[in-house]
């Protein structure tokens, strides 16, 4: 569950977008920047950092803009646009066919099993998961505050896109190596 600590600055964004969504841009670019940082120190590729490093992008253009249009009606959507960045994100990756779980993905399975069909086809289908609960989580929060269903409504919302794909990412490689009769 290694790839969760990639979800700490929007999880920040969240909760210190309360006091002002300058703020919680701010925060999650430090923590964003930090955890890129700290992880390329620590020898993790480039490649199992794509999420990271979509995140210091957003979050650098977003803290701008908040700071330069402070009262911008977008404020009130900050976690519909965070949920539709990381879903083009994983959308962008699915069709370059790169899907950004494979870097992820490397750094706990034997390198004898990279190349293989079946663990791009796994990688795939595992952010696909992720895109398509980012995008439905980005409607979701979209038509939550939209709405004005308040604060437990949305947050509710976003911890079950995040919630549901992690759940499946833990799950889904462990049936297809039963399936395959593939043991770690």
């Amino acid at each position: 569950m290694n790839y969760l600590r990639g979800f700490v600055p929007w999880i920040a964004f969240a909760a210190i977008s309360a006091v002002g969504w300058q703020w919680g841009a701010l925060a999650a670019l430090v923590i964003g920047v930090w955890l890129l940082v700290d992880s390329r120190r620590s020898g993790v590729a480039a490649d199992a950092l794509i999420l990271e490093t979509s995140t210091v992008v957003y979050f650098a253009a977003l803290t701008a803009f908040a700071f330069a249009v402070p009262d911008s009606p977008l404020k009130a959507y900050g976690g519909a646009l965070s949920f539709g960045w990381l879903a083009v994100t994983a959308w962008g990756t699915l069709a370059v066919r790169r899907p950004f779980t494979l870097g992820i993905a490397r750094r706990s399975t034997p390198q004898e099993f990279w190349h293989t069909p079946q663990f791009l086809r796994v990688n795939t289908v595992i952010t696909t998961a992720w895109a398509t609960s980012f995008a439905l989580t980005g409607a979701a929060v979209a038509a939550c505050e939209a709405a004005h269903t308040g604060a437990l409504a949305t947050s509710g919302c976003q911890v079950v896109g995040f919630v549901v794909p992690a759940v499946f990412t833990n799950r889904y490689p462990k049936i297809v190596q039963a399936r395959l009769g593939v043991t770690r």
